[in-house]
């Protein structure tokens, strides 16, 4: 029997989750952009609460590796990291568009292509294609999306787009194949499942070296009007 923490703070949904083996005991989640500094520790009392357990018996923490908001990220890997050196227990990573694309295709009885997508401001998305089988087509990339985006998968075959970047595709993709769901966010109910089969077979991270995939450099932006 293993007790998993997971912590989800890729977007602008932060969750977390406790798992027993594979069987989720509680989960929390708010839906507010920027929560995750000020929601995340009050969302990890609220499932320990719930489930009965003290942060003592939690045999590790998994945390999505991004892409995703460079905060968030920093946020969540920052708070998984000080409870595995404070508890001395393994800490587990799993992207955040794997746990979308996870969640979808057990919905997915067409056997439709999967495209998760995460917001990365303008029209441009965090994305990958993968099959139903959850095999990847691409590689996880930063893509700007215009008229012409994806029309070689497009052209024979149905693919399921969802997640907050996949708003920008609806008014420019317009192929018959493409199919969009809305009120899709990478969540830790998700990422508990797949972080215990990971956590089974052993594949757990350095916690020295662990680092969120962030994908593209974090730029910080001068105010309007700064003087240099």
């Amino acid at each position: 029997m293993a007790l998993l923490l997971s912590l989800e703070t890729s977007t602008t949904v932060t969750s977390v989750a406790i798992h027993e083996d594979d069987t989720l005991l509680a989960t929390s989640e708010v839906h507010i952009p920027m929560s995750a500094a000020s929601k995340l520790s009050l969302l990890i009392d609220d499932v320990k609460r719930i489930a009965g357990i003290a942060m003592s018996q939690l045999n590790a923490v998994a945390i999505s590796a991004g892409p995703g908001s460079y905060t968030g990220l920093r946020i969540g890997t920052s708070t998984a990291k000080g409870l595995c050196y404070a508890l001395d227990i393994p800490l587990v990573s799993v992207g955040s568009l794997d746990l979308m694309a996870h969640h979808v295709n057990k919905f997915n009885a067409e056997g439709a292509l999967l495209c998760p997508m995460i917001d990365a401001r303008r029209m441009e998305v965090y994305c990958r294609i993968v099959d139903s089988k959850l095999q990847p087509k691409t590689a996880v990339e930063a893509k700007i999306i215009d008229e012409n985006s994806f029309a070689d998968f497009l052209e024979e075959n149905k693919v399921i787009f969802f997640g907050d970047g996949a708003a920008k595709c609806f008014n420019v993709m317009r192929s018959k194949n493409a199919v969009f769901v809305k009120n899709i966010f990478p969540l830790a109910a998700d990422l508990g499942t797949l972080a215990f089969q990971k956590l089974a077979l052993q594949q757990t991270e350095h916690l020295l070296t662990f680092e969120p995939f962030y994908l593209k450099d974090f730029v910080v932006k001068k105010a309007a009007g700064k003087a240099e």
